[in-house]
């Protein structure tokens, strides 16, 4: 056995041994990539660019997008290399490193989606207060509480993984360095780090969710009060798109995190942590522009405008 203290690496078995695989792998991930922080990126300039997408709601969403990209950068151009790499090794320091990023990112994304239903309670239950409420000051401070919480969350669980000891060989059967993998290779008992998992990860999802509820048992209540058709669809159309990355991002959280003692298949822990470290964030800007008449009609200005 060798402590924390001591140990250099790790050793990341990745998705596949198999040669051909794993270039299929490579392809397709290249590609996920690619579609993700083109698609982002594009969805933060055009947000940036089109006056009249210069709302609360359109800010929040390219904060979104940009967390989308660091979220997915995270896991993706280590993976890549492991694929195509014989020693897929990361050091001690970059582990926690990848880690901790990995912490940050994702509670910020949580504390952002909650921030964007309450976005979404105030344009749609009190429209005439909405954009004294929602200032540009208190906008920004909002998106800093995320990260803030996310930091918070991050010093404290990877302070407590750096005084665990680790089990010889060090071999984490995963293809980055996630949580519960890196604590079912500890040889000391790491109850304490799994409290804290559990107490910060449920902390933030908690109540990010009951921001979320509260905020769209409102909006419904009011929806359900309004007379015209035309404004009950556009209402449930622009909630419609946001529930749908609030289920699909919470919904593997969830599974991976308010767990993180649980042994499932290898393989379908695997497949849970692909598509909530690289599907959903390719998916976003999809969800979010082919379902939003606004995001279309401005696009489409653009496109007339350029040469």
């Amino acid at each position: 056995m060798e402590n924390s203290s001591m140990v250099t690496d790790f050793i990341l078995l990745g998705m596949t041994d198999n040669p051909q695989l794993g270039v299929l792998l490579f392809g397709g991930f290249v590609i996920i990539y690619i579609v993700t922080v083109l698609g982002n990126l594009g969805l933060v300039i055009l947000i940036r660019v089109s006056p009249c997408l210069h709302t609360p709601m359109y800010f929040f969403l390219s904060n979104l997008s940009l967390l989308d990209i660091c979220f997915s950068s995270i896991a993706i151009p280590k993976t890549l290399t492991n694929l195509l790499s014989k020693l897929q090794a990361v050091s001690f320091i970059g582990c926690v490193t990848q880690m901790g990023l990995f912490i940050i990112f994702a509670s910020a994304e949580c504390n952002l989606l909650a921030s964007m239903a309450y976005d979404r309670y105030t344009a749609i239950c009190h429209p005439l207060l909405h954009h004294v409420t929602m200032s540009r000051v208190r906008c920004l401070l909002l998106v800093a509480g995320c990260y803030f919480g996310g930091l918070v969350n991050m010093v404290s669980v990877t302070t407590s993984i750096t005084h665990l000891s680790f089990c010889q060989p060090r071999v984490l059967p995963h293809f980055f360095c996630d949580i519960p993998p890196l604590l079912a290779l500890a040889f000391s008992d790491p109850w304490v780090t799994q409290i804290l998992v559990v107490g910060c990860g449920g902390f933030t999802l908690v109540t990010s969710i009951v921001v979320i509820l509260v905020s769209y048992m409102s909006v419904l209540m009011t929806v359900l009060g309004i007379p015209s058709v035309s404004s009950k669809q556009k209402a449930f159309f622009t909630c419609a798109s946001h529930m749908t990355a609030v289920a699909l991002y919470y919904g593997t959280t969830m599974y991976t995190y308010l767990q993180p003692s649980r042994h499932g298949s290898q393989a379908g822990n695997q497949m849970v942590s692909v598509f909530y470290t690289m599907v959903i964030p390719m998916l976003n800007p999809l969800i979010y522009s082919l379902r939003n008449q606004e995001v279309k009609v401005a696009l489409w200005e653009i496109l007339k405008q350029s040469p």
